[in-house]
This record gives C-alpha cells, structure tokens and sequence, in this order.
C-alpha cells in the first residue's frame, strides 16, 4: 500500500492525495490551489500521477478546493468512477459550472489585454464549461452515510457525516492487504459541533492511518452566542450610519448560514424588521435551493423550523440578484443595506465590484466571516492594508473591517483534537489542510501517534507507517 500527497501540503488548498491499495488507485479529492497567482499557476502543473491510472475518486465534498480540478483530471485521461454524497454531486455541479465560467472571463479577459499590446496568442483557461459538462457523467454511484459498500475487490468505503457542509464527509476505508485488515480514515473538512442547520461531525472510528485537516489546528473560536452579538451590533451600527454592509461569502453553507442567522436576528428584534439584504450571487442562490432539497442533512433545530411551515432561509427584505443587471443596480441602493457576495476570499466574482464601490466609504463595513488564505486580496484587508489594487485601480481601506472567526465551518483546535482522540491510537497521523506554521503547533498537541507533514508529491509506503 502506498499514500501520496499531491494538494493542500503545508497549504489550505488544492486538496488530493492518492491511495494505491488492493491493485487499484483510490484518488481522495482533486482541488483547485486558490490565493495568489503563483499558487493559482500551480493549478496548471502536472498532478504528480498519470491522471488515466486512477480507477476513483471519492470526493468528501464540494467545495472548490477539493473538486476544482476534476473537469481538468478527466481532460488528462481519467475514465474511472467518481463517488459522493448525493448533496455533494449536485452541489459540485453548480461549483464547477461557475468555476469554468470564471476561468472563461479571466482568459477572455487577458486574451483582449495581450492584443491590445501586439500579442494574438490566444490565451486558453485551464478548463471550459463543455469540460465541466463532460465531467458529470464520470459521477456514478451515490454514497449514504453510515452505510458501507465495496468499492472493488479487497476495498470497503463508508462516507461519514463530516460536519462541513451539506453532503460533507469523512471517508473510511477498510482494506485488505496480505491476509490482513487495515484502517484508513480521511477527514476530509471538519466542521464543529452545535453550528445551525447541518448536523454536529459523526465521532470517527478508530483507524491506523489517519490523514486529517489542521486549517485552525492553532486556534479556538469565539463560541456562538458572543460571535452573534458581533455580528448583529457591527450591522446595526453600519445601518444608523446609513452605510452599507459588504460580506465577502462562500457560496456554499456560508451564505446560507448568513441567512439562517439574518432571519433569526430579524425574528428576535436584534436587527430591524425592513432590512433589505441582497443575495448576489448566482452559485449561492442555486445552492440554497439545493439546501431545501436535502432536509436530510439537517440538524433537529432545522427540520423544526420547516415542520413548522417556514423556510429557514427566507425572510422579508431579502433579495436575490441572479442577473448580471441585478448586481449592478445594488449600486444603486442609497444605503443601508446588507450585501453578501462571493467569493469568500474576494479572489473573484461579485464582491470585488462591491468592495470597488463601498470599501473607500467611511460609513459603510466590511465583515469578513470565513477564512483568507495568504496571498488573498480578503487577507490583505483583513492584515490591514491601507490600500489595496481592485481591477487595476488603487482603492483606499477607509470602511470598518470586521472578523468574525466564530462563523468557521472548519473546527478549532480543541474539536480537531477531540475528534482525533476518538480514532484511537493509530500508528500514524497525516496532518494536511494547514497553513506550515500552523501544522506543527498542532502536531506537538498529539500523542500516542506517529505524525507526518507531508510535502507536496510527497510519496510514503505505508507498510512502514503501520
């Protein structure tokens, strides 16, 4: 048995590792690298395996970073079978239809910059929409969680309830190798317990080799009650100043969770019963119709709410800006109103037109609500630059800038920590999904285990590690 690292080593993207067990090539994830433009060059490199040897993919959700290079995979060769959640197929379509339709606009966009300095190479994005497209007949069976069933010959998966997002799982897989079982549990993402509307992490198995995330293996959130309060009082301050508030979302859990809690805040008086609040953003619109299609997913506060006949994400004052026109005529709006637009990271899409528009206002704020990679123009804001570049014009920092951790849909220290102990004592523990000095100050906080950072390609026969 062997286990490579091909993503998300010693960073916090472009999950991929690669398992050779039993005769066959188990591929956990194939994500896109985000942040800076060097670490987006990276998403064009080799993947480090012959993309035509792996017989599957198990993808343990849908989040761009960790199925963003599938449509490239199958341009490369792969003919195997993709498996996942069922919320997470249909969350992965909408995720990489966007995905193409950005690179489209990018390399449109460079394509018209470079011929306007004597350059006529076209230049081409990493994959299309008619790549995407061709991609999901490679998605086959589904997976339920907590239900085991053979992948082929010796190799038993079971996807358990990750805690992440909707359809987000944990992957364990028992093998058979040389007359004896073995263990293998991937993480995956991990969310944290008592968030709304999905369910808490299911408690994990013990395992002999674990490979897990770290992104905050250095850190605590603010408990809930407390991060609210932030959030309502940063808003209703922004609005008595007649202020607009911009909040850079991922489309996915995020921006239905901003929901979930702007309905609650409205329902509880904490903020006013008119408040006008735009959705803009295509992807986070279809992926909250996606969210009502799968109450299975949900917590017991949740499917309360919608026994009761209400949609939690739904209230007065909201608004959903599909179009193009729609986002633009937010603009418009003379204030006072709550903006949440993707991406995240503000690496592109809507927000960034938003923050040209709003981020040099004094009234207005900003309120960031996940985590900026490094490299990210969301992390220069948040590291506090004075300015910052936004389509080739300089644009002053002069709004309020919020960070409100305690929204993570990533587990702190303490939660990756407990759901580690919970695996037993496996021989060894592969940490990913960290930012370098992060890993080590978590690694340091395990025991019983062996623990291994691995590098990119990195490459370990696991007989060794056993």
């Amino acid at each position: 048995m062997k286990l490579e690292f091909h993503g998300a080593d010693q960073n916090v993207t472009g999950s991929c590792h690669l398992l050779e067990a039993a005769g066959k090539k188990i591929l956990i994830d194939c994500g896109l690298y985000q942040g800076g433009r060097e670490m987006e060059e990276e998403n064009a490199e080799p993947f480090g395996f012959d993309p035509a040897a792996i017989d599957y993919l198990l993808l343990t959700h849908a989040h761009l970073d960790h199925c963003g290079r599938i449509p490239l995979l199958i341009k490369q060769g792969f003919t195997g079978e993709i498996i996942a959640t069922a919320a997470s197929c249909e969350l992965a379509r909408i995720v990489l239809l966007d995905s193409a339709k950005l690179m489209e606009d990018e390399a449109n966009y460079k394509t018209k910059k470079a011929s306007r300095h004597g350059q006529k190479e076209r230049i081409e994005p990493l994959y299309n929409v008619v790549d995407v497209l061709n991609c999901f007949g490679f998605f086959g069976r589904i997976a339920n969680y907590d239900q085991p069933f053979v992948i082929d010959g010796g190799i038993q998966a079971t996807f358990i309830d990750a805690g992440h997002i909707l359809g987000s799982a944990s992957i364990v897989l028992d093998i058979e190798h040389q007359g004896r079982q073995h263990r293998i549990l991937f993480s995956g993402d991990l969310g944290y317990s008592a968030r709304a509307i999905i369910r808490d992490p299911t408690p994990p198995p013990h395992a002999d080799i674990v490979v897990m995330e770290t992104t905050y293996g250095d850190r605590l959130h603010k408990p809930l009650e407390p991060t609210l309060e932030e959030f309502y009082t940063a808003i209703s301050k922004t609005l008595a100043r007649g202020g607009n508030v911009i909040i850079p979302s991922f489309a996915l859990e995020r921006a239905q969770e901003l929901l979930y809690y702007l309905r609650e805040g409205i329902e509880h008086g904490r903020l006013p019963s008119y408040l006008p609040v735009f959705l803009d953003s295509p992807m986070a619109i279809s992926a909250t119709q996606i969210f009502q299609r799968h109450p299975e997913c949900f917590d017991m506060e949740t499917c309360a709410t919608l026994a009761s006949g209400q949609d939690p994400f739904m209230f007065p004052g909201l608004h959903f800006a599909r179009e193009t026109a729609d986002s633009m005529a937010i603009n418009n709006f003379s204030g006072g109103a709550v903006i949440i637009a993707g991406s995240g990271m503000c690496t592109g899409g809507r927000v960034k037109h938003h923050l040209k528009h709003n981020l040099w206002g004094r009234n207005n704020a900003i309120i960031f609500v996940g985590f900026a990679a490094y490299g990210t123009l969301a992390r220069q804001i948040v590291d506090g630059a004075k300015e910052v570049k936004i389509f080739g014009e300089e644009i002053p920092v002069n709004a309020g800038i919020y960070t409100i951790g305690g929204f993570s849909a990533h587990a702190d220290q303490a939660e990756l920590l407990a759901w580690h102990r919970r695996t037993g004592q496996p021989k060894t523990t592969f940490l990913v999904h960290g930012d370098k000095d992060v890993i080590p100050i978590f690694a340091n906080k395990l025991i019983n285990t062996r623990v291994e950072i691995p590098a990119v390609h990195q490459r370990y026969n696991l007989e060794e590690c056993l």
